[in-house]
């Protein structure tokens, strides 16, 4: 049994960066020949792209669980962790990406039209990168930043230039798969189409597609029956037809009934009033059929309708109603405002704007919000305390302690950066000068080394020498043999 899903949420998880390396070079003869440790590669991010041979959300409706490959880690000898593969979904084109609180993330319309979803994460880089003339080997590297995971709704709306509106039953499908080369399943149901069929049609040198969308009926607005699936995939037409079933035997139905009853309904849902119609009296075949499509035309050309009699059985009338809708449609492009090309807008950061801020708490704690700082704080080991320095180096130099104090924090004041949360210290006190000192060096470069300098050396050759100088015998006489031949 085949399916239409026109509607699913997607829970989605971009890739993890890969974790920095923490390597030593060593050799022979290099015992300590620096650090090595190579960066950890970006997580694969999840994009979305418009693909014409896709034409239903069915295959996310079985699979929503979405999940793009993390980055490698770094290694030794300055090599780098790979980046995670991107993940492309393609979607039918037409398809509203949204968050579950109905915001709308972007509108993909046209091939090829792209959406990054959800981002990966960066890779942390390791001790070779984050080396400098005072730092000369770092003893940590940082973490891999985690991918974004978000859950998204997914709704389709086709994209069509004519929608066919209409009853259950009143000939849509049958018209649709006359006009086109469409093939809808046709039958006497006891029900509506159950899902949109499109068509495309050429009258002459125009070209233009055909929606047949599930049937309309009364309370389809708020709801009712499959009206909001219904009525999703008629916003974006640009000519509606009504498409009136002339042979009903339903009591309290009739065509002006009919009429009535769906401008009601497109009124409810909002944003169709502008749309042209076009009304089809279809069904004139049948003898009973003609004969009220022909006493309620003045009726309907007295509201202004342009109003065609067809039979989808016999295509009578619908040349004319072709053309009617080419009409209609090349007079909407026309109208239509030009697509402009994207411009690149600069939005130059202001002066004063650090990328952060610092806000008081209701309990007396602070926190801080910003990308920089919450993104340092994940890629921080908090288990090595050199890492530890590094980062509170970087979030002195970024001002955020300078705030702290201006918001009335107080040493030992609960502050939260993201998921972490710290007993503040700060390095920096007022009126008193203040040179940071080298947090975030090796400490195996600060040990002294039992083996002397030159500098020591050189003095000890110089001793020694003074020293040979003042024995007997520096001269190269025997001073005891002198001494006897004098006697």
């Amino acid at each position: 049994m085949t399916m239409f899903v026109d509607r699913v949420v997607l829970h989605l998880q971009a890739g993890d960066g890969g974790h920095g390396c923490v390597s030593i070079h060593r050799e022979k003869f290099k015992p300590f020949g620096g650090p090595d440790g190579g960066n950890g590669g970006h997580g694969g991010s999840v994009t979305m792209v418009v693909d014409p041979q896709v034409h239903t959300l069915l295959d996310f409706h079985y699979h929503p669980h979405v999940k793009a490959e993390n980055g490698k880690g770094g290694a030794g000898s300055n090599r780098d962790g790979a980046n995670g593969r991107q993940l492309v979904l393609k979607v039918p084109n037409g398809t509203v990406v949204q968050t579950p609180d109905g915001e709308v993330l972007a509108d993909l319309v046209g091939a090829g039209a792209t959406f990054e979803v959800a981002r990966g994460g960066r890779g942390g880089r390791g001790n070779a990168s984050l080396a400098n003339s005072r730092r000369k080997a770092p003893g940590f590297a940082e973490l891999g930043e985690p991918g974004d995971q978000l859950d998204v709704v997914l709704e389709l709306k086709s994209v069509a230039d004519v929608g066919l509106v209409g009853f259950p039953s009143a000939g849509k499908s049958s018209l649709i798969s006359v006009i086109s080369a469409a093939k809808p399943k046709i039958a006497d149901y006891p029900f509506t189409t159950l899902v949109p069929n499109l068509g495309v049609v050429q009258a002459d040198n125009h070209i233009f597609t055909v929606a047949d969308v599930p049937g309309l009926i009364p309370g389809a607005a708020t709801g009712k029956g499959l009206g909001l699936k219904f009525l999703r995939h008629i916003e974006r037409c640009a000519v509606l037809v009504h498409v009136i079933d002339t042979t009903t035997l339903e009591p309290d139905r009739d065509p002006l009934a009919d009429i009535d009853a769906l401008e009601a309904e497109l009124a409810e849902y909002g944003g169709l009033v502008d749309r042209p119609r076009l009304v089809a009296l279809n069904k004139v075949d049948v003898p009973d059929g003609r004969d009220l499509a022909e006493i309620v035309r003045p009726d309907l050309e007295a509201r202004g309708l342009r109003v065609f009699e067809v039979s989808a059985a016999t295509r009578e009338g619908l040349k004319e109603l072709m053309f009617a809708m080419a009409e209609l449609v090349e007079q909407g492009r026309i109208a239509a405002t030009p697509t402009e090309e994207t411009r690149i807008i600069i939005r130059p950061k202001a002066v004063d704007d650090t990328g952060f801020t610092v806000e008081a708490e209701p309990d007396g704690s602070f926190t801080v919000r910003g990308v920089r700082p919450e993104r340092w704080v994940r890629q921080t080991t908090f288990d090595n305390d050199e890492a530890v320095g590094y980062l509170a180096d970087r979030l002195a130099r970024l001002g955020v302690e300078d705030k702290l104090a201006k918001a009335g924090a107080n040493p030992g004041d609960l502050v939260r950066i993201g998921e972490r949360e710290f007993d503040w210290q700060p390095t920096l006190h007022a009126g008193v000068d203040f040179v940071p000192g080298n947090r975030g060096t090796d400490v195996r470069l600060e040990e002294k080394s039992s083996r002397a300098s030159a500098a020591e050396r050189l003095a000890a050759r110089k001793s020694r020498r003074v020293r040979s100088d003042d024995e007997p015998g520096a001269d190269g006489t025997d001073d005891e043999s002198d001494a006897d031949l004098d006697e």
